[in-house]
């Protein structure tokens, strides 16, 4: 048999309804507890004792689309017990249904931290409105604030890795439960001594995965020295790829010898080009000087101190990693280059009538760029072929040389087997990342130190070293199920979360709103 529904029901427990009234805008229901008494809350004992009332106005959850404002009739009664030191005091509610002081019964602070952890400050507020719930963004945010900092269970495998307040300015540090799949933790920086202090209370973590770099490394040692470290295998198999980008940007020299493009004629550069071109020789004169100057036994910091240029670029000088070459930007004419060769040989040599035709088929550059188009190419009629060789990128050289032969092209063919055939450092370089690529998703542990000693040999000297560093890390990483992909994926939600605040939200909504949430 179903149940009567009493206007008792529709207000939290512990009340009963005295009246009930709509006044066009919102309901006014006014109630008063259902129990006699009221407990001290200075020595707790039990008092019946009324003394006055007053009316307390709370809010509550909307009623047929129409926000509620309760009336609640509260006592205060007269504590009698002799040594306590309030003499009146007002009746307490349960703390599920209404705290002391509140402005909003439980439910409804439940509902609106809910609405701030989902959407933030002005969005929350103006979806809050449409429910019937009027509450501001700045009360949102303090409701958020204040019932933050839940506790966590003590984790046992945990991933750690930074996170970009501003990208390359100012970094924090994410720290997530691995087994529970979930994040536990923000820190403000990304220094060792901050993750050290907060690993150092946690001593029961067994299993730390990170990445690559050695700050949060050189932490997990000395707060958890016993603690197994994990590489995430992500970040391997891309330092892998990204040592062969380096080797191949180191070899761009004998490269273009392998091709047959030593020559740049400056000739047949237009003005933007020639731009470029002075820009290359600049750069490889200032190699040439930082060279020179490391020759003769200066350190990076004098190199650094003398030059005007960072340190950071000076170490990349003299590891080869900026031999720069010069190339020429990819022009907005590429698609449309078969059709203006076709013009070209009709007799049809004019830039500024080619470029009004082609602006009708649907080219969106400027005349500039075809009629420079036109000056290259009469020039070029010129020249030699030798002269209008063109050397791609050395990203571009890794791909052609790392993909499947059956996606290139006849030409792309062509020039990843002149560049083997001339250059074979790089395909030596080549197979060991594809080694040790195949290592790591076979989890071929066996296969770790060979790989070590005869990649040290090779273009990829530097990443091998950092392998033979983090050995343990590594090993671990081919060994172990663990990984820290589950870090990067609660990083792009935190980046989420802080766009959703303009990335003008602290640090204490951050973890509220992405760690708080579970």
């Amino acid at each position: 048999m179903q149940n009567a529904l009493k206007p008792s029901n529709l207000v939290p427990a512990g009340f009963e309804v005295v009246n009930a009234v709509t006044d066009g805008a919102a309901t006014v229901v006014t109630v008063r507890a259902t129990n006699r008494g009221s407990a001290c809350p200075c020595c707790g004992s039990l008092s019946e004792r009324v003394r006055s009332r007053y009316c307390r106005r709370v809010g509550d959850l909307p009623l047929a689309g129409r926000p509620v404002r309760l009336l609640v009739s509260a006592r205060r009664f007269q504590c009698d017990f002799v040594s306590c030191k309030r003499r009146i005091f007002t009746e307490r509610y349960d703390s599920a249904v209404l705290v002391p002081w509140a402005r909003r019964t439980a439910r409804l602070d439940y509902v609106v931290h809910q609405l701030g952890l989902a959407l933030g400050g002005r969005p929350a507020a103006s979806f809050a409105s449409r429910l019937m719930v009027p509450v501001s963004n700045d009360t949102l945010l303090r409701v958020v604030r204040r019932r933050s900092g839940k506790a966590f269970a003590p984790p046992s495998v945990i991933g750690i890795d930074d996170w970009a307040w501003r990208r390359n300015q100012r970094y924090g540090t994410i720290i997530c439960d691995l087994e529970r799949r979930r994040p536990i933790r923000l820190l403000p920086d990304r220094e060792p001594a901050t993750a050290e202090a907060w690993l150092s209370g946690q001593p029961q973590i067994t299993i730390v995965a990170r990445d690559r770099g050695g700050g949060y490394g050189g932490a997990v040692a000395k707060a958890l020295p016993q603690a197994t470290q994990v590489a995430d295998r992500w970040h391997l198999m891309e330092n892998a790829s990204q040592a062969f980008r380096d080797a191949v940007r180191k070899s761009m020299r004998q490269v273009r010898a392998a091709i047959g493009a030593t020559v740049i004629n400056a000739d047949l550069l237009t003005s933007a080009e020639r731009l470029q071109y002075e820009g290359y020789l600049r750069r490889e004169d200032t190699n040439a000087a930082i060279l020179k100057q490391s020759e003769s036994g200066a350190s990076i910091r004098e190199i650094s101190r003398v030059t005007g240029h960072s340190r950071g670029m000076v170490r990349k000088i003299l590891r080869g990693q900026r031999s720069d070459i010069f190339r020429v930007r990819e022009s907005s004419l590429e698609l449309h280059l078969p059709w203006l060769d076709e013009q070209w040989v009709a007799g049809h040599r004019n830039g500024a009538e080619l470029w009004r035709r082609l602006k009708a088929l649907g080219f969106q550059g400027s005349m500039r760029v075809v009629t420079e188009w036109a000056t290259r190419r009469r020039r070029s009629e010129k020249a030699d072929a030798e002269s209008l060789q063109r050397v791609p990128s050395a990203r571009t050289i890794a791909r052609l040389m790392t993909v499947g032969r059956d996606t290139l092209s006849k030409a792309e063919t062509l020039l990843v087997a002149a560049i083997e055939g001339g250059v074979p450092s790089l395909v030596e370089a080549r197979d060991l990342v594809a080694k040790f690529h195949t290592m790591i998703r076979k989890k071929a542990m066996a296969e770790l130190d060979p790989w070590v000693e005869q990649a040290k040999a090779s273009l990829i000297t530097s990443f091998a070293n950092g392998v033979a560093r983090d050995r343990a890390a590594v090993s671990a990483a081919i060994s172990s199920s663990w990984s820290n992909g589950q870090t990067e994926g609660q990083i792009t939600k935190l980046k989420l979360v802080k766009r959703q605040m303009y990335g003008r939200a602290k640090i204490d909504l951050l973890q509220a709103r992405l760690v708080d949430v579970y």
